[in-house]
């Protein structure tokens, strides 16, 4: 089973749910963070490191003794990432995306495949936790395909914890996809139900079951409520607000182990979750 720790936008909590849910269940998990532009999730697991790779995407580079300069590349390439002037051809590694049309389109066979350095991959463990993260080289625009990355060298039996980075965009689409559950961290804002909102559109689109984690939950008003009662979606947890905890995140240390009740909220959380998910496979959802 593949949970994915989401938000629609940034600060609400996803990366404590994250990590604290795959401690505390104490059995074979490998947690995955997939927020490869800000990756954090290893400041409060604090893994033992044993692998590194270096992750690089084929990009197109010109043969010019080949090239007919007909321009077709340029027509098919939808990010602008090659430029045909009329003796001459230009690439901008940075903006390919690495979809490979350039490659099967050119009639003349000159275009040939470069590689672009795009980040790493880090693997290690902590106790019976796996963990899988990247790291996307400074400067760089694309991270989905260092997220692939990071999804493929993961392991995909047993039960995976994915830490999606925040937002409604490429990189949590791709993060989201493959998922068979989203829990979705918000908070009762009119910013955190604004960008819940948005959230629960994708993973509608992606046609993926999703339940609530509402963190601060005594503070705000009641209008996430509402939406979760209106959109007929499950709130699993909720967190009030509470300095002990706040001050041991910062101080990067798990909560299960800072403060023991934790530990049982997060095995709540996971008993919620497996039961929502069963209820919807058996078709009462």
């Amino acid at each position: 089973m593949v949970i994915c720790v989401a938000s629609g936008k940034g600060g609400t909590g996803k990366t404590t749910i994250a990590t604290n849910l795959a401690v505390a269940l104490e059995q074979p998990v490998h947690l995955v963070d997939c927020d490869v532009e800000e990756p954090n999730a290893h400041l409060f697991l604090r893994p033992h490191l044993t692998d590194s790779q270096e992750v690089q995407v084929e990009v197109p580079e010109i043969d010019l003794s080949r090239c007919t300069f007909c321009g077709a590349c340029q027509e098919i390439c939808q990010f602008n990432a090659l430029a045909i002037l009329p003796d001459t051809a230009l690439t901008f590694p940075e903006l390919c995306h690495s979809c490979g049309g350039c490659f099967l389109i050119c009639p003349a066979d000159a275009v040939r495949a470069a590689q672009r350095l795009v980040g790493v991959v880090e693997k290690g463990y902590r106790g019976q936790v796996s963990f899988t993260h990247g790291r996307l080289r400074v400067g760089e625009a694309l991270a989905p395909p260092l997220i692939r990355r990071v999804k493929r060298e993961a392991s995909s039996e047993g039960l995976v914890i994915i830490d999606a980075p925040p937002g409604t965009s490429c990189p949590v689409v791709t993060t989201l996809w493959g998922a068979d559950y989203a829990l979705l961290v918000t908070e009762p804002t009119p910013f955190g139900l604004h960008d819940l909102e948005l959230a629960v559109g994708v993973t509608r689109e992606l046609d993926l079951p999703c339940g609530l984690v509402i963190n601060r939950a005594d503070l705000g008003d009641s209008r996430v409520h509402d939406y979760a009662a209106r959109e007929n979606l499950p709130i699993l947890l909720e967190i009030p607000f509470d300095r002990e905890a706040a001050a041991a995140s910062a101080q990067g240390r798990l909560l299960v182990e800072a403060l023991p009740e934790w530990r049982a909220l997060m095995l709540d959380l996971y008993a919620k979750l497996t039961a929502d998910l069963r209820r919807r496979h058996s078709g009462q959802g």
